[in-house]
């Protein structure tokens, strides 16, 4: 090990010239040194310091991580320590971890050195780090980190896992802890962290609390920039991918799905149509999204049904004109007309639907296909035919990613709803305020865990979420691909 000891000597004292002179074309950026010199500080001086770090997406939060873990195992290579890893999964991110340190240590002076054990464990000389899995079902108990103990993706794990599990790891040898993540809701571990250590922070001036947000990498990657603003240009600025995972902002667990904010830019100068329009672009199409409701038994249906039961659930279709070509290049959608029938049997609304597509050309249907409108939708895609009808079937995964791509579309301004006005149909401008209250009262909350599922609802004992879902339905539209299939002679 005598050849070693002329580089230690140079690189040992900091992390910044140990990653330019290991690493020189992937060496640490000013906004990732702060945070490797903290922590890496508190594990030499065993101080057992707690560190909370909080990088925009894609910017170098793994990296760091990575060789923050090298220059460990460089230091303490004679004398031995040990790092833990936890993340949510072992299979694909502590693997990917795994590889991605053993590459930043694959040098000629460390080959004899470095050794991969076990699967999970990577050792330079007496020194280790070992990635463990944090989901609450694997057997991660009875291990040790006498330098640093880490919590990866800490918004992903459980915090009673933690808690049971991981936290007593750093206990025997008052070992550093590092949590790194995405910050999401403020139900998650990593926010529960934060809170903890910014009061920490507060107290005694010593930072404990890293962000950095896209802005900051932008600085030394202009390119990064360009590359976010680009997203924000596609999605919205207000998009809940943009302000948690570049802004870093915490959403609110239980906040308005639609507020104000999202909902004015959506009502259009357009009036609610009976029927296509003579003025209607070229290229414009138009669509329906449906969801179902159940039929009454008695055969009641209507204002009757809805008097005897204000709360019922009604079969509702938005009809939504597409724009192929709209003014971002990507298809507009407008709402520009409803229908709603409550407690209406199956097989009249199947008459009522097809004479309405009849009516409107309608070029595609998407159908809601949970439970009792599977008959409906299979009903329609013999009537109408399957490559016109999509049956779309709700689950908690589904339509969570269906809330995530409506706001992607309401935040990149390519859905509108129509706007009645005094002398409109009495049934649109009933339909249109219902709508907006069912909008108003749709609130959500962001589940723990990596799928990132969004629960989402109307919260008001005497609304559904009909129309509601009929709108959210248009997300499944902007799946197809609506550019022209007109031949086009040379």
């Amino acid at each position: 090990m005598d050849q070693l000891d002329p580089f230690l000597d140079a690189v040992a004292d900091d992390i910044g010239v140990f990653s330019v002179r290991l690493l020189p074309e992937r060496a640490l950026r000013a906004y990732q040194l702060p945070v490797a010199r903290a922590v890496a500080g508190s594990v030499e001086r065993r101080q057992g310091m707690e560190f909370a770090a909080v990088f925009s997406r894609q910017s170098g939060k793994d990296e760091m991580l990575a060789q923050l873990c090298a220059y460990l195992l460089w230091r303490h290579h004679r004398r031995g320590g040990s790092i833990v890893v936890g993340l949510p999964a072992l299979r694909p991110q502590g693997l990917i971890s795994r590889d991605r340190l053993v590459e930043r240590l694959d040098t000629p002076l460390t080959r004899g050195l470095l050794h991969v054990r076990d699967g999970t464990i990577v050792q330079l000389g007496r020194a280790s780090v070992r990635f463990l899995s944090a989901a609450p079902s694997a057997n991660s108990r009875g291990n040790t980190a006498n330098l640093l103990l880490v919590a990866n993706e800490a918004q992903d794990i459980d915090s009673d896992t933690w808690d049971a599990v991981f936290a007593p790891m750093a206990a025997s040898s008052n070992a550093t802890t590092l949590y790194m993540g995405t910050v999401w809701s403020s139900h998650t571990l990593l926010a529960r962290q934060l809170r903890l250590l910014s009061e920490t922070e507060r107290a005694n001036g010593v930072q404990r609390v890293f962000r950095v947000p896209w802005r900051e990498v932008e600085r030394e990657l202009p390119v990064y920039g360009d590359y976010v603003r680009r997203q924000m240009a596609l999605l919205g600025e207000a998009h809940p991918f943009i302000r948690t995972e570049y802004e870093l902002e915490e959403l609110d667990g239980g906040g308005s799905l639609f507020p104000p904010e999202r909902r004015e830019p959506l009502r259009g100068v357009f009036q609610p149509l009976a029927r296509p329009s003579l003025s209607d672009p070229p290229d414009a199409v138009y669509a329906f999204t449906i969801d179902v409701a159940g039929e009454e038994e008695d055969g009641i249906e209507g204002e009757v049904a809805r008097r005897a039961n204000p709360r019922r659930d009604s079969t509702a279709l938005s009809v939504i004109r597409v724009a192929a070509s709209g003014t971002s290049g990507q298809p507009a959608y407008e709402l520009v007309a409803r229908y709603a029938w409550t407690g209406t049997r199956q097989t009249v609304l199947h008459d009522r639907i097809v004479n309405l597509a009849r009516l409107w050309g309608v070029r595609h249907v998407v159908i809601d296909a949970t439970g009792v409108g599977a008959g409906l939708a299979s009903f329609l895609r013999a009537t109408l035919g399957e490559r016109i009808v999509t049956p779309f079937v709700f689950s908690s995964s589904s339509k969570s990613q269906l809330a995530w791509d409506l706001l992607g579309l309401i935040d990149a301004g390519r859905v509108s709803v129509c706007t009645p006005s005094a002398a409109s149909d009495l049934e649109q401008a009933r339909l249109d305020t219902l709508f907006w209250r069912q909008m108003a009262t749709c609130r959500y909350s962001v589940l723990p865990g990596p799928g990132k599922l969004l629960r989402w609802g109307v919260e008001d004992a005497t609304l559904h979420d009909d129309l509601l879902i009929s709108f959210a339905l248009v997300a499944v539209l902007d799946r197809r691909d609506w550019r022209s299939r007109n031949a086009r002679g040379t």
